[in-house]
C-alpha cells in the first residue's frame, strides 16, 4: 500500500511530497517491491519498528517452548514424543534466525534478552495461558500455530529482506506444527467420548486467546498503519483474523467440534463468517502482566539465564583464551 493511500485514511501518514529526499527514495523503493538490506539506509522509525516485532517474535518463539515442553515426558507415545521434541526445538531454531535479523538493525542479543528478561519487551500473550490437558497440545498445534500461519506467510514479503528470508523457513516449519496438532485433535475425535470432550474443552479454552493472538482491532491499532505503509505488515488485524475464522470453523466441524461463539455464523453476502465480540478487556490484562501464566514464564526465562550463567563465563574465557593466543602468535 502506498503511503499517498494510507494518508487518505486519516492516519497521519506522510505523502512522498511531504517527504525529505532520502525517505522519499526508500518509500518509492518499498512501493515498487525492492527489499532494504541492512546497511541501506532507513528511517529511524522503521528501524525501531522492526527492532520490536523481530525482537518481540523471537522472544515468542522462545517462551512459546515452554507451554509444551512440559508435555514432552507426559505424551501419551513415543511417536508424540518424539514430533513434539522436534517442534519445540523447533521454535528454539525459530527463536534463533530471528535473533538474528534483528541484530542486523543494530541491536545485540544482550540487549534483547535484558529486555524480555525484565519485563520491558513483550511476547505473545497467547502463551500465559496452561496447558491443562494433552488435548491442549493438540489445540495449539492447530490454533495458536495456525493463526501464526497466517500472520507470517505475508512477512515472507516484509520488505525488510533479512526479516523476509527468515519467514521462509520458519514458516514451512510451523505448516509441519499446524498438521501435527490437528492431528492430535482428529484423533481424539475418533476416540471415546471422554477423549472428545477433552478436545472440545480444550478448543473451548484456546478459540478466543487464538483469535486475539492477531491484535486488536483496527480502529485500535497504534502501529498498523504506518506499518503497512512501510511494506512491513501486507494485511490488517482484522482482515487476518476474519480469514483465520473462515478456515479454521470448517476444520472444527469436520472433526466433530464446534466453535464455542453463539454469535457465529455464515454469511452469505460477505462469504465468511460472522463471529462475536471478544474479550479484549482479558488480552489487555495479560498483556499488563496479569494472565494466568504471565509470571510463571518469565521465571522460567530468568531461571535458564540464571542457570546458564557459568556457561556464558566458560565460553567468554575460551575465546578470550584463543583470542590471546592469536595475538601472541601473530
Amino acid at each position: 500500500m502506498y503511503a499517498q493511500e494510507v494518508k487518505s485514511t486519516g492516519q497521519g501518514i506522510k505523502s512522498l511530497e511531504e517527504m525529505e529526499p532520502d525517505e522519499r527514495a526508500f518509500q518509492e523503493k518499498i512501493n515498487a517491491d525492492i527489499k532494504i538490506e541492512p546497511k541501506e539506509w532507513m528511517p529511524e522509525g522503521y528501524r525501531k519498528t522492526l527492532v520490536r516485532q523481530i525482537s518481540q517474535h523471537a522472544h515468542s518463539e522462545i517462551v512459546g517452548q515452554l507451554p509444551e515442553g512440559n508435555w514432552i515426558s507426559r505424551a501419551p507415545t513415543l511417536d508424540r514424543k518424539a514430533i513434539l521434541l522436534a517442534k519445540v526445538q523447533d521454535e528454539a531454531g525459530h527463536g534463533l534466525y530471528l535473533y538474528c535479523a534483528a541484530e542486523t538493525l543494530g541491536v545485540s542479543r544482550d540487549q534483547m534478552t535484558e529486555q524480555l528478561l525484565s519485563g520491558k519487551a513483550k511476547y505473545s500473550s497467547i502463551f500465559n495461558y496452561p496447558t491443562l490437558s494433552w488435548a491442549d497440545i493438540g489445540a495449539i498445534g492447530w490454533l495458536v500455530d495456525g493463526a501464526a500461519i497466517m500472520n507470517q506467510v505475508p512477512l515472507q514479503r516484509c520488505s525488510y529482506g533479512p526479516y523476509s528470508r527468515a519467514m521462509i523457513r520458519v514458516c514451512k516449519e510451523e505448516s509441519f506444527h499446524q498438521r501435527q496438532g490437528y492431528d492430535i485433535m482428529m484423533k481424539l475425535c475418533a476416540g471415546t467420548i471422554e477423549q472428545k470432550e477433552m478436545a472440545q474443552d480444550a478448543l473451548n479454552r484456546w478459540w478466543q486467546p487464538s483469535l486475539m493472538m492477531f491484535g486488536p482491532p483496527d480502529g485500535d491499532s497504534v502501529h498498523s498503519a504506518q506499518s503497512m505503509a512501510w511494506g512491513i505488515k501486507q494485511n490488517t488485524n482484522d482482515e487476518l483474523r476474519q480469514k483465520f475464522v473462515d478456515e479454521t470453523v470448517p476444520q472444527a466441524e469436520y472433526i466433530g467440534l464446534t466453535a464455542p461463539d453463539p454469535d457465529l455464523i455464515w454469511n452469505d453476502e460477505k462469504k465468511g463468517y460472522d463471529f462475536g465480540e471478544l474479550n479484549w478487556d482479558e488480552f489487555y490484562e495479560v498483556l499488563k502482566g496479569n494472565g494466568p501464566c504471565n509470571k510463571e514464564r518469565l521465571g522460567a526465562r530468568q531461571k535458564a539465564w540464571t542457570d546458564g550463567e557459568w556457561f556464558r563465563d566458560g565460553l567468554m574465557a575460551h575465546a578470550k583464551k584463543r583470542e590471546a593466543r592469536k595475538m601472541a602468535a601473530e
